[in-house]
């Protein structure tokens, strides 16, 4: 059974587990949902879905950078008011704020970017893959591996974190281990990024 997008998206947000996680339980599953779920568990993975629906506590951050051309305003919620208050917490917003600021992501995660966006992208790396005289067999697989190139580029929590000076923690690792060390999901709301002269 092929491991489709929206079968990874259900699974993640009925387990509120990561979603290279949830693939790779997927793939294990073959696509079964429910033993899916058995697998992450028994790999000790929290379920954290249930209460991210209550995340209605958090923190707004503004940032300016210093030249006073780019500002973001991001939002990140969690389930308690101390949790929110922790400095862990405050630090993580503070970080993930000046992240948006310099990596410019266009959405949160790969799956708030519009099907429309993601077919056409596919399309024109399909086009250029057989341009560049790839047999049609490692078309699909190039294709893949660059749409993937493309959510790192745009989605936030795909990005590699800004910080790591080894390229090799995503946002989406740090936002797991906060959720972990906080023992709270840790949900990132919205965000909004400013720079002069593009609107």
């Amino acid at each position: 059974m092929e491991i489709t997008r929206d079968l990874i998206k259900r699974l993640r947000e009925e387990t509120g587990v990561g979603i290279m996680d949830c693939k790779a339980a997927l793939t294990k599953a073959g696509g079964d949902l429910e033993k899916a779920k058995q697998i992450l568990r028994t790999e000790g993975k929290e379920f954290l879905a249930h209460q991210t629906r209550e995340a209605k506590e958090g923190r707004i951050e503004a940032y300016v950078h210093h030249s006073g051309k780019v500002g973001v305003l991001v939002e990140v919620d969690t389930n308690t008011d101390f949790a929110a208050n922790s400095q862990d917490f405050r630090d993580f917003v503070r970080n993930l704020a000046m992240q948006i600021a310099a990596a410019k992501p266009r959405w949160i995660s790969p799956e708030d970017v519009p099907q429309e966006v993601v077919e056409q992208e596919r399309e024109i790396l399909k086009k250029q893959a057989e341009k560049e005289g790839k047999p049609p067999h490692i078309v699909e697989k190039i294709v893949e591996g660059r749409l993937a190139k493309f959510y790192e580029e745009n989605c936030l929590v795909k990005q590699p974190y800004i910080r790591d000076p080894s390229g090799k923690m995503k946002v989406e690792d740090l936002l797991a281990d906060l959720g972990a060390k906080l023992g709270e999901p840790v949900v990132i709301r919205r965000f909004v990024r400013f720079e002069v002269g593009e609107g």
